[in-house]
Order: structure tokens, then C-alpha cells, then sequence
């Protein structure tokens, strides 16, 4: 089942058309433009779940967050007044990324900044987890309720036996800190199966669907169903990792322990009608 939209950010240029974000972000990175474009991003996504739960659509919308974005001291005042201007969204509707890769000034400020998000009913993940700069500390410091496993592990990993082990270790990582994981990057069927087989019952990717625009994503949601091939996949410890990882009492063959879906569960990623999209890929 669908269990979640993540937002997507494109420019639709004049002259050189739909941009990706590698093409206009890095020109903001650190500036106060990067906090005017996040403050538009969360208002648009907060409009399109209400704009959904008018059509009938109840789906919970991730929306990236820059470092500089969540690193001010008034991020949380903010973000309880534009929940204030939608009252259609609810707790749970709302979840917040913040790239594993930036370089976070202040860990204690950015935890409290989650804690104090999470009392207004906004999840947070930590997104492209195991590429950036201390992933072990940001796991143990910041209470990120979701690890998103950064798709340069999930994309290789069936030909390259290092990803396929990095893969298992961030699952045993994820659930000895009691975390959700979802795999980032699933491009084929074998990708999914290999991933149930391992425990993680969580993915996005263009097997499941690539972006498309939010009037779009109702109906492809109706018609859409999971290959039969995921099905009925039991986890189990694949014979190729020689040595299997375990961190205290976790292991990554452990299934997921949200006990309000069923597997295998899926995210897509959507886009809105103004050709923006809110992921950086």
C-alpha cells in the first residue's frame, strides 16, 4: 500500500526548461533566498494535503528541509503559523527531511527543534542517511522517527556485495535505535524483492512510480497495485553477506514494527501543477 507522497523541487526555466535542483539550489546554499524558497515549499505542500482530503485523498506529504531553514531560531514559531493558516492538516500529514549530509551548527538546537515539531504532530527523517558527515552521531543525537537509506547503497547493491552489506548494516542500525527505514532509489522488481527479503518494508523509487504532478497522483493511486512478485516475501538472511551486522539487541532482518499497514508498503513522489517538484535528487 501507498503510505505517503514526497515532495519534489523542479524550476520550469523559460528558455532551458525543467531544471533539476543540481542546477539552481547550489546557487542558494547558505543564503536567505534557500529560507524564502523553503517557506513557499512547506505553505504549497501543506495547501495540496488539504487540496487531497477535499478530493477524498488522505496522504501524508515529505517535504526536505534546508539546513538553514531548520537552524533558525524562530523555525518552529513559523511552522506552527502556517499550520495555523491550514486547518485541514492534521498530525501526521506533515514530515519534515533533513539531509544527512549537511553540516548542522548546532545538534542540540536542531533536536529540540525536532522535539518541539513532533508536539505539534510533524515526523522528521533524516534523508540520504550513510553519506554524510556523522551518521552515527546524527542517529544517536537527533530523534529522526525515519532513516532514508540513500539510494547510491540501494541502487548497486545487487551487483556490488560492499553496498548490498552497508544496506543490511543500516537496517540492523535502524531498528536497534527503533527506527523506521525506507530504502530510497528502488529502480526494479529485484531491488524489492532483495529489500523484503532483508526486512525493510519501506520504499520509493521508480519501480513503484516516477514523479508526476499532484493532479496526477489521485488517479494513478486507484489503479495502482504492487507486483506479485512482492507479495507474501518472508525476511530472511541472505547467503551472500558472509558476516551479518548486529548492534545491540537489532538486526537488520527484523520487520518493521508499524503495526497499521501491511507489506510491502510503498512512497511516490509527486509533483504539484506549478511543475515543481521538493525532493533533491
Amino acid at each position: 500500500m501507498v503510505i505517503g507522497a514526497e515532495a519534489l523541487i523542479r524550476w520550469q526555466y523559460p528558455q532551458q526548461g525543467l531544471l533539476p535542483p543540481g542546477a539552481f539550489l547550489p546557487l542558494i546554499a547558505d543564503h536567505p533566498m534557500a529560507i524564502a524558497i523553503g517557506e513557499w515549499v512547506l505553505d504549497t505542500a501543506l495547501t495540496q494535503i488539504e487540496t487531497w482530503k477535499a478530493a477524498g485523498l488522505a496522504l501524508p506529504v515529505s517535504v526536505n528541509i534546508d539546513a538553514i531553514h531548520l537552524e533558525q531560531a524562530d523555525f518552529v514559531d513559523r511552522l506552527r503559523q502556517q499550520l495555523s493558516r491550514h486547518p485541514g492538516v492534521v498530525a501526521g500529514d506533515l514530515e519534515l527531511e533533513v539531509l544527512e549530509t549537511s553540516a548542522l551548527q548546532d545538534i542540540a538546537h536542531v533536536s529540540s527543534v525536532i522535539l518541539a515539531c513532533h508536539e505539534v504532530g510533524v515526523g522528521f527523517a533524516l534523508d540520504d542517511f550513510g553519506t554524510g558527515y556523522s551518521s552515527l552521531s546524527y542517529l544517536k543525537r537527533l530523534p529522526a522517527g525515519m532513516l532514508q537509506i540513500d539510494q547510491s547503497f540501494v541502487r548497486d547493491m545487487l551487483e556490488d556485495p560492499d553496498d548490498l552489506a552497508i544496506l543490511d548494516g543500516v537496517l540492523g542500525l535502524a531498528s536497534a535505535f527503533r527506527r523506521q527505514a525506507i530504502a530510497e532509489g528502488v529502480e526494479t522488481l529485484a531491488h524489492g524483492e532483495v529489500l523484503l527479503q532483508l526486512g525493510c518494508q519501506l520504499a520509493q523509487g521508480y519501480a513503484i512510480a516516477r514523479p508526476m504532478p499532484a493532479a496526477a497522483l489521485p488517479s494513478w493511486l486507484a489503479s495502482w497495485r504492487p507486483d506479485a512478485a512482492w507479495l507474501g516475501r518472508a525476511p530472511i538472511r541472505p547467503p551472500w553477506i558472509a558476516k551479518p551486522v548486529v548492534l545491540g539487541n537489532g538486526s537488520a532482518t527484523l520487520v518493521s514494527s508499524m503495526p497499521i499497514i501491511r507489506r510491502p508498503l510503498q512512497r511516490s513522489n509527486f509533483c504539484t501543477s506549478k511543475s515543481m517538484f521538493w525532493r533533491r535528487r
